[in-house]
C-alpha cells in the first residue's frame, strides 16, 4: 500500500489518501505501508505535522526494529522539507545499521 498524507493536493492514482498523522501512523502499523509521501503543513497543527511521521518512524525503527518503507516529502514548506529529508536520512541509516546486526 502507498499512502499520501496531505490535506490539498489531489492524490494520486494508485495511493491510499490520508489527512492527519495519526490515520499514516495507524496504516504503517498494520505492516503493509511499502511507500510514504508526506506533506508537513496539514492545517492544523495540534493534530501534527508530516514531521510526526517521520519521528514516528524513526522511533520504531530505533526501538523495535521497524522496517520502513520508501518515503518522500512533497511540502512546499522549505525549511520543514529539509528537516523531514534529515529525518528520512537518518532512518534509513538506522534501518541499515539494524539490517547488519
Amino acid at each position: 500500500m502507498k499512502v499520501f498524507l496531505d490535506d490539498e493536493r489531489a492524490t494520486p492514482e494508485g495511493w491510499v489518501r490520508v489527512y492527519w498523522p495519526a490515520e499514516a501512523v495507524a496504516l504503517l502499523e498494520t505492516g503493509n505501508v511499502t511507500e510514504v509521501s508526506l506533506d508537513h503543513d496539514l492545517g492544523d497543527d495540534e493534530k501534527g505535522t508530516g514531521y510526526d511521521v517521520v519521528l514516528w518512524i524513526e522511533e520504531a525503527v530505533a526501538t523495535r526494529g521497524f522496517r520502513p518503507p520508501k518515503m518522500s516529502v512533497h511540502s512546499a514548506n522549505s525549511s520543514a522539507r529539509i528537516k523531514m529529508e534529515r529525518g528520512i536520512q537518518n532512518i534509513q541509516r538506522l534501518a541499515l545499521l539494524a539490517a547488519g546486526s
